[in-house]
C-alpha cells in the first residue's frame, strides 16, 4: 500500500476515509468505521448538542440498529434501539412510542370518531422512542470518537479535490485534510453534490410538500381533547406519534414526555403540506400555523395553550434527488443523496439501510487499498431504490388524504410493508446471532427489490406497485377513489402476503394490532403452508426467533 502525499501543513494525518458530517447518520459509520480499524476522520462545520428533527424510530429501523451494533461490533448503537435502553443509556430526555396514530380530518368540520387509524408497537417485541435529537447525536459523535475517530467539529470544507489516490479536502481557516476516501453524510447541502453537479435540477419524486416545525411546550395529549376522547383506540395516542392527516398534508405530534420519569416536557410538532393545494404565503410561520389550526377545530384544541420553544422554520419544497450518488473515491448517504418527507419516519430507515451496506465495502476497500467505484455500486442501486420506495408509498397516501376510505385502504398497504420489512430484517439478525455467518448479509443485499418496503419478495412488490398505481390514477383523474378503494382492498384479500389474524382486509377494522395471540396464530400461518413461499419462511423465522428469546428469559 502507497501512503497517500501528505498535505502541505502541519496537519500531516493521512486518512482512509473523510466523513462530512457529524450528525447521526454520520457519526454511526464513523464509529463502525473505526470500530473496524478504518482510520476515519469526522468533520463537521458545526458542533453539538445542536438541534435536529427526524425524531420517531420505527420497529424496522430498530432491527436495523441491532444488526450495525452485532455485525459490526458496536454495541452501543443497539442502545438506540429500544426505549429501555434509550433512556438508560443515551437521553432520559427522549420519550416512547407505542403506536403509529393516525386521525383523520375534514377542513370546517368536526372529526368523525371512527376515522382513524392505529398501528399499535408490539411492547413484547420492541419498545420504539422518540429521540430527542441532540442528545442522541452528540451520544453517538461521542461514541464514533471513544472509537478512535478524529473529531473536526468547526471545520467548514471549502472545496473537494479528488485525484487518482485519494481526496483532498480543503478547509476554511486551516490545514487541508487528505483521505483515500469521502462520504458525504451532510443533508440537503451536500458538499460533493453541489462540487460535482449531482442533483436533478427538477427532483424526480411524485411527493410534492413543504413543512414547517419547532418545539413547543404545553402541547395537550390528545387522549385528554374532546374529539380524542371519544376514540377507541387500543393504545393511547400519547403514548405514540400521532399524525392528524387531511386533504393536502398532514401534522406530526412528538412528545418526549410521555413516560413516567420524564426529563423533557417539549413535543416536536410539524406542519406538512401540499403547496399545490396550501401554496406557501409570506406569512411568518408561527401565524401560518395558527391561521391553519382555525380551519381545523378537532386539532386546535391540542395547541390552545402551547407556544414555541424555539423558533419556527418554514421549508421550500422538501424534495430533492440527485441522479448519481457513488463516483471515483466518494459516495452519498442518505438525505445527503435525496429526500422525500418526514410521513412514515424513513429518514433514519434508509440511513441505517445504506450504511449497512456502504460500512462492509469501505472496511475491505482500506484493506485491499481498492476504492474503485465499482465495489459501491450496489449503493447506487440501494440508496435509489430507497427513495423511489419511500416516494411511491408517501406520493399515494398524499393521493389519498382526500378520501377517508382510500386513505384507510392505503394505511393498511404501508403497514402490512413495513411489518414483512421488519420480519425480513428481523430473521437475518436471529440467523446471524445463531450462526454467525456473515454471508447472511449479502443474501440480505441480494434480494430482488434492494429499497422496497419488502425487498425479499418479487410478489409483494407487484402488489403494492398495483396498489400506487391506482393511487396514480387517482391523481391523474384516470379512477375514482371509491373504485381504487375497492381495488385496494381486493389486493389485500391475498392471503399469501397479509396474515388474516391481523384482519387487513377488513375496512372495519382500524387498528393494526399485533398482541401475542395474533403473533402465535400469524407464526403458524406462516408455518402451515398458507403464506406465500417467499414470505412465509421469513414471518416463521422471526417470529419463531423471538418466541425462543422468550421462552429463554422466562426459563
Amino acid at each position: 500500500m502507497q501512503p497517500l502525499p501528505a498535505s502541505d501543513s502541519p496537519d500531516k494525518a493521512v486518512h482512509d476515509v473523510a466523513i462530512l458530517g457529524a450528525g447521526i447518520a454520520g457519526s454511526i459509520l464513523a464509529a463502525i468505521l473505526s470500530r473496524n480499524g478504518v482510520k476515519t476522520v469526522l468533520i463537521d462545520a458545526g458542533t453539538h448538542p445542536r438541534f435536529a428533527v427526524g425524531e420517531s424510530t420505527i420497529p424496522y429501523t430498530s432491527v436495523m440498529l441491532r444488526i450495525l451494533a452485532a455485525r459490526y461490533g458496536v454495541p452501543e448503537i443497539a442502545h438506540l434501539s429500544h426505549f429501555s435502553t434509550m433512556r438508560s443509556k443515551v437521553s432520559s430526555n427522549s420519550g416512547q412510542k407505542r403506536n403509529f396514530g393516525f386521525v383523520y380530518h375534514r377542513e370546517g368540520e368536526k372529526q368523525v370518531a371512527n376515522e382513524i387509524n392505529q398501528f399499535v408497537i408490539p411492547v413484547a417485541l420492541s419498545t420504539e422512542s422518540h429521540m430527542f435529537r441532540q442528545d442522541v447525536d452528540s451520544y453517538m459523535f461521542n461514541v464514533a470518537v471513544r472509537h478512535g475517530a478524529v473529531p473536526r467539529l468547526g471545520t467548514r470544507v471549502s472545496e473537494v479535490e479528488v485525484d487518482g489516490s485519494g481526496v483532498t479536502l480543503a478547509v476554511d481557516g486551516g490545514p487541508s485534510i487528505r483521505a483515500r476516501y469521502v462520504v458525504d453524510a451532510g443533508g440537503h447541502n451536500s458538499p460533493l453534490a453541489r462540487k460535482f453537479g449531482l442533483r436533478d435540477e427538477v427532483p424526480q419524486q411524485r411527493t410534492h410538500s413543504r413543512t414547517l416545525f419547532t418545539h413547543m411546550i404545553g402541547v395537550r395529549p390528545y387522549d385528554d381533547c374532546p374529539a380524542g376522547r371519544a376514540h377507541d383506540n387500543p393504545s393511547p395516542w400519547h403514548q405514540g406519534t400521532l399524525h392528524h392527516v387531511f386533504d393536502g398534508g398532514w401534522v406530526w405530534v412528538i412528545p418526549f414526555d410521555n413516560h413516567r420519569g420524564a426529563t423533557n416536557r417539549l413535543c416536536s410538532v410539524g406542519l406538512t403540506l401540499d403547496p399545490r393545494k396550501h401554496p406557501k404565503t409570506d406569512l411568518p410561520a408561527e401565524q401560518e400555523f395558527a391561521q391553519f389550526l382555525e380551519r381545523f377545530p378537532d386539532i386546535a384544541p391540542q395547541f390552545r395553550h402551547a407556544k414555541a420553544a424555539r423558533p419556527w422554520v418554514s421549508t421550500g419544497r422538501l424534495q430533492y434527488s440527485s441522479h448519481q450518488v457513488v463516483g471515483d473515491r466518494f459516495c452519498l448517504t442518505s438525505h445527503a443523496a435525496g429526500f422525500v418527507d418526514a410521513l412514515y419516519s424513513r429518514g433514519l430507515t434508509n440511513t441505517t439501510d445504506v450504511v449497512n451496506s456502504l460500512a462492509w465495502r469501505l472496511i475491505e476497500a482500506a484493506k485491499d487499498d481498492d476504492f474503485s467505484a465499482e465495489r459501491f455500486g450496489h449503493i447506487e442501486t440501494l440508496q435509489q431504490g430507497l427513495v423511489r420506495a419511500h416516494d411511491e408509498v408517501v406520493a399515494s397516501s398524499f393521493t389519498s388524504f382526500r378520501d377517508y376510505g382510500m386513505w384507510n385502504a392505503t394505511f393498511r398497504m404501508w403497514a402490512l410493508g413495513t411489518v414483512l420489512g421488519t420480519l425480513n430484517a428481523q430473521d437475518a439478525l436471529v440467523r446471524f446471532q445463531r450462526s454467525k455467518d456473515p454471508m447472511i448479509w449479502r443474501e440480505l443485499e441480494a434480494q430482488p427489490h434492494p429499497g422496497a418496503l419488502f425487498p425479499a419478495s418479487v410478489g409483494f412488490n407487484k402488489i403494492t406497485d398495483a396498489a400506487w398505481g391506482a393511487c396514480r390514477d387517482v391523481e391523474a383523474g384516470l379512477m375514482t377513489p371509491d373504485r381504487a378503494t375497492g381495488e385496494l382492498f381486493d389486493l389485500l384479500q391475498d392471503d399469501g402476503y397479509a396474515p388474516p389474524p391481523f384482519g387487513l382486509h377488513d375496512p372495519a377494522n382500524r387498528f393494526y394490532n399485533p398482541n401475542p395471540a395474533r403473533m402465535i396464530r400469524t407464526m403458524h400461518w406462516a408455518r402451515r403452508g398458507s403464506a406465500a413461499a417467499d414470505t412465509g419462511p421469513v414471518v416463521a423465522g422471526a417470529l419463531g426467533g423471538f418466541l425462543r428469546s422468550r421462552l429463554r428469559r422466562h426459563s
